[in-house]
């Protein structure tokens, strides 16, 4: 709803297409009774009642059109602004943060987790306001007719509350553990693409189509049990409808048989009741279609509401140029995540300018954590590590990089012409 409040002035003009949808819903309805009462039987009214055919369609036509169409267009512009900020959140934090997560874990939060919102803010919410405001205009029309058979119909619809409940309970966490799955199934995929030169060497192709499809079937089996209950809502609703009708039946003939209702007035309730049928299906699946999006929100804000380890102070400032040396003073350094092993215990060296220093040790002796250090892609747990006699961690991270010229041990190219590559850091 944060991200909607942009597009209020949309949304008000999709409310009043709305409004005049439900309207021309209930106005379908309200004609059934003349033409029951006055055209058929005496030819009577028959120009008025066309025309108000004519209208009471065009108007709900338009008004489907004009809200459906807004609907999705706010739905678009906050699930891309939305997959916008999850984006640029994740590409801030720090280099423990991608440690600790795969990059098709981390790709799944904005394709699969976005994408399941995407209909509920489309199409969802929209269902929501449009057919509930046509339930209203129905409901209304039924008690216009005949307020008590109004109220016999409607006894039966509280029941169907707690089963919609139960069944959007079951949608949610089905769905979140079909997310945490497909998560899954994404990093399997691209750690088998971005690695496809180690699968070939060793002949293990076998192997990751059957990991993957361990995965694929994983998905299978929780993706129909949310189908299972989705399958539900429908036969629920049409068994209570049946009652409905059938009560509506039974006290209604009643009271045509006294004179207390014309057949018109009859046909028109009935006709209200079947119409209201379609919109309180749709509502039906309102509930399971949010709960579905609420399990991949609660995932993006999870997301969101991770913060990075390395923070900037208030008063950090820009860096200059370096002009003297790059000093390390008591550097100890730990991964929070390990078993608390120190990498680097209390390390001191200095490098001045215009000196070429070589760092040498075995694999995993902690050389690349040394250099990570300077960039602070991770801080130091004790000690320092001084440019010019300053504390990096008074500096402004983009200052500090801009400093720095890296050369890693992997090639990595973005798509892109030869050009950019090359200013890659100049953009």
């Amino acid at each position: 709803l944060r991200y909607a409040r942009p597009h209020r002035a949309r949304l008000g003009i999709a409310l009043v297409a709305m409004l005049a949808y439900a309207l021309a819903t209930a106005g379908l309805a309200l004609l059934v009774k003349p033409i029951f009462d006055n055209v058929l039987p005496a030819r009577q009214q028959l120009g008025l009642v066309a025309g108000g055919i004519i209208g009471v369609y065009l108007v709900k036509g338009l008004g489907s059109y004009f809200s459906s169409y807004l609907m999705t267009d706010i739905g678009q512009r906050v699930v891309r602004d939305v997959r916008d900020a999850l984006f640029g959140h994740i590409l801030g934090q720090s280099a423990a943060f991608f440690a600790r997560r795969t990059t098709g874990q981390l790709l799944s939060r904005i394709t699969n987790d976005v994408n399941q919102i995407q209909q509920a803010v489309s199409e969802t919410i929209g269902d929501f306001i449009r057919e509930g405001l046509a339930l209203v205009g129905y409901a209304a029309t039924m008690f216009y007719y005949d307020a008590r058979l109004a109220l016999v119909v409607m006894t039966s619809a509280p029941i169907i509350v707690y089963p919609i409940v139960q069944l959007g309970q079951r949608v949610r966490r089905s769905t979140r553990r079909s997310q945490e799955q497909l998560e899954e199934l994404s990093h399997i995929t691209t750690e088998a693409f971005a690695g496809q030169r180690i699968v070939k060497a060793f002949g293990a192709e076998a192997h990751e189509r059957r990991r993957f499809a361990g995965a694929s079937d994983r998905v299978y089996r929780t993706n129909m049990k949310v189908t299972s209950a989705l399958s539900a809502l429908p036969p629920i609703m049409e068994l209570l409808g049946g009652v409905g009708i059938a009560a509506a039946l039974w006290y209604g003939s009643r009271q045509i048989a006294d004179g207390r209702l014309t057949t018109g007035e009859f046909v028109g309730f009935l006709s209200a009741m079947f119409m209201m049928y379609q919109p309180a299906r749709k509502l039906s699946r309102v509930n399971a279609n949010l709960q579905q999006a609420i399990a991949a929100g609660q995932r993006i804000f999870e997301m969101l509401d991770t913060h990075t380890e390395v923070t900037e102070r208030p008063d950090a400032r820009q860096a200059s140029p370096l002009t003297r040396r790059v000093e390390f003073d008591g550097v100890t350094f730990y991964y929070d995540d390990g078993d608390g092993r120190h990498i680097l215990d209390g390390v001191s060296f200095s490098a001045d300018v215009g000196q070429m220093i070589a760092i040498v040790g075995l694999s995993g002796a902690g050389k690349t954590t040394l250099v990570n250090l300077v960039l602070r892609f991770y801080d130091v747990k004790a000690g320092a590590i001084r440019l010019d006699g300053t504390d990096i961690r008074d500096f402004t991270l983009t200052s500090l990089c801009a400093q720095i010229a890296m050369a890693t041990q992997e090639t990595v190219l973005s798509d892109d012409t030869l050009a950019n590559n090359i200013a890659y850091g100049a953009q």
